[in-house]
């Protein structure tokens, strides 16, 4: 009887993503390795036996909808890693860019509807679906209204999720990272203070998933620091956020 346990996740092919693929492969996982990039997800199921290459688009419901065919011949997926998504900004408030922000709400959280639509039958009782969110919940910063509303809404999703399968016998752990050093990240133009590597927020997830926390958020010097500020009246922290938000 195979006894090996099998993780889903999505954008695997950089950042977190990647770096949650080698420590769950290097620990044994059978990892089905999700993203766009197809020749990335080849060489990473080259290195690794047991990584399933499924190239697909999360805003593309069909694409989804054929992925969740391709493993069709996998019985159960024991841990279920929601991680992709994007950021990008609205430089200008007063002239608001509605596609962009759509795009973003497309990508970082209307996708989650149809993955888990598709993935999460797969899910046995016993198992977990991890959402990787943000620490930019925590507080509203400048431009963040595209990504932060994005992320606002995994939140949300991922609290509700959690008590809805309780009856399932399967945990949700939502992710707060901070500022982490990924491909997304080196586009900011802008103070990152404490920021990790991928590989140290994949070492971070890794340990609070295989301890079924239900929630995760690191580094803590900064999210610590951000939960105090979220205490004091809006006005403290829009002070702060506008007066570093000054080129």
């Amino acid at each position: 009887m195979n006894t090996q346990a099998t993780i889903l996740i999505t954008g695997a092919t950089s950042g977190i993503g990647e770096s949650l693929l080698h420590k769950y492969a290097e620990e044994g996982y059978r990892v089905i390795a999700c993203g766009r990039n197809t020749q990335k997800l080849q060489q990473l199921a080259d290195e690794y036996h047991d990584v399933v290459p499924l190239a697909f688009d999360i805003t593309d419901i069909e694409e989804i909808n054929q992925s969740v065919m391709q493993v069709s011949g996998i019985e159960k997926i024991d841990i279920l890693m929601l991680n992709a998504g994007d950021c990008r900004y609205i430089d200008n408030a007063k002239k608001f860019d509605g596609a962009l922000f759509s795009q973003v709400i497309a990508t970082n959280l209307q996708s989650l509807g149809h993955l888990l639509e598709g993935f999460l039958p797969k899910v046995p009782a016993g198992g977990q679906v991890v959402f990787v969110s943000s620490s930019a919940t925590l507080l509203p910063f400048p431009r963040a209204e595209a990504y932060g509303a994005s992320k606002a809404g995994v939140d949300y999703l991922a609290k509700s999720l959690a008590l809805d399968l309780k009856a399932e016998a399967i945990d949700v752990t939502l992710v707060h990272p901070g500022f982490i050093k990924t491909p997304l990240t080196d586009k900011n133009d802008f103070s990152m203070p404490f920021m990790l590597s991928s590989e140290q927020a994949a070492l971070r997830i890794f340990d609070g998933v295989r301890a079924r926390k239900s929630y995760l958020h690191f580094p803590k010097r900064l999210t610590l620091l951000m939960k105090m500020l979220a205490l004091f009246p809006d006005v403290v922290w829009q002070s702060i956020a506008l007066r570093s938000n000054k080129k």
